[in-house]
């Protein structure tokens, strides 16, 4: 029995090929239980790892098949807490890079990797979730440990309209929060991100471009995923006691900043690891998505493709014209 998967290969000038290419269960890589899939995504990793972008798919990786996200049921398995069609989810753990990711039909993973699906999420919705919300979920629990409240003022996404940004947004606005939403679209996107509970709009020409060290303090907390001279300027703009959580580096892994927002305003910066985390820690993260995000929003932000759209999406989230989550159903 065949399934249909999309396959990276490199040829021996070192371009890569992303087709959609019929795969057995012998050739999965090895792992203790199967899982028949029903969704992924096209992350911005996926897109560089399609169109052959180093950095994503280590040199000996090939072949491969992306996808950071897997969505589906437990086929076989032999670890007994993982019963038969079982609704799981698998984010980060270098799936999708180093070992065969969700763009298949069919997978097989190492059990400690896997997140069961918590009541109230299908499986659509757990895609379009995905890695992406997950890691916003993450976000929020990072400015929450620090103490943040709705009570203590503003706070500033960034990378607003992609989609870490989009679903922090959504879940700052429910729990209360005064969001600022800061994207490169602002007049395209202004109307989608107020809509998922965004206050202001902010171009993102603002933050983009180097800034004081230490500039007029507006938020009392932020989401970064862009990184770079952005994440600088962010928290140059940081009341007393502010907390950013940083996830991503969209404009780069650069920060090009200097000790004053620590030393004179006590700003505490965060880092977000969503690939390697504690079992608790994701499934704290699920269950507050199952709570805290308005799934009629999830509509709003979701795209869904087939396999065969992958590789014209991937090129595309690649040039920012994607706007929050892609959701690939591969069975179409």
């Amino acid at each position: 029995m065949t399934f249909r998967g999309l396959l990276l290969t490199k040829d021996d000038d070192g371009a890569v090929d992303a087709a959609i290419t019929d795969l057995t269960d012998d050739q999965l890589p090895d792992g203790d239980v199967t899982i028949d899939v029903s969704h992924s995504t096209v992350n911005y990793k996926d897109g560089m790892a399609v169109m052959g972008r180093p950095g994503i798919v280590p040199k000996d990786g090939y072949p491969m098949v992306p996808g950071v996200d897997v969505v589906g049921t437990v086929a076989a398995s032999d670890n007994p807490a993982w019963a038969p069609g079982t609704p799981v989810t698998i984010n980060g753990f270098g799936v999708g890079e180093s070992h065969w990711g969700g763009l298949a039909q069919r997978a097989r993973m190492k059990s400690e990797w896997l997140t069961a699906l918590p009541d109230g999420i299908s499986p659509a919705q757990a895609a379009a979730i995905g890695t992406a919300g997950y890691t916003a979920m993450l976000c929020v629990i990072g400015l929450e440990q620090q103490g943040l409240t709705p009570a203590d003022g503003p706070v500033l996404v960034t990378g607003a309209a992609g989609g870490v940004g989009s679903v922090a947004v959504a879940l700052l606005a429910k729990l209360g929060y005064e969001v600022t939403a800061s994207t490169g679209r602002a007049e395209a996107e202004s109307d989608y991100l107020r809509r998922l509970g965004a206050t202001t709009v902010m171009d993102r020409a603002e933050l983009s471009e180097a800034g004081r060290p230490l500039q007029k303090s507006e938020f009392a907390g932020a989401v970064d995923p862009v990184g770079s001279t952005t994440l600088a300027n962010v928290l140059a703009r940081m009341n007393d006691e502010g907390v950013v959580t940083a996830c991503g580096l969209a404009q780069g892994p650069d920060l090009p900043t200097t000790v004053l927002p620590f030393i004179l305003r006590g700003v505490t910066l965060v880092g977000i690891n969503c690939v390697y985390r504690s079992q608790d820690d994701r499934t704290e993260a699920w269950t507050r998505l199952a709570h805290d995000l308005d799934a009629s929003l999830l509509d709003e932000m979701t795209t869904t493709v087939g396999l065969d759209d992958v590789p014209e999406t991937a090129a595309k989230i690649l040039e920012g014209q994607v706007r929050g989550r892609v959701v690939v159903d591969v069975r179409r």
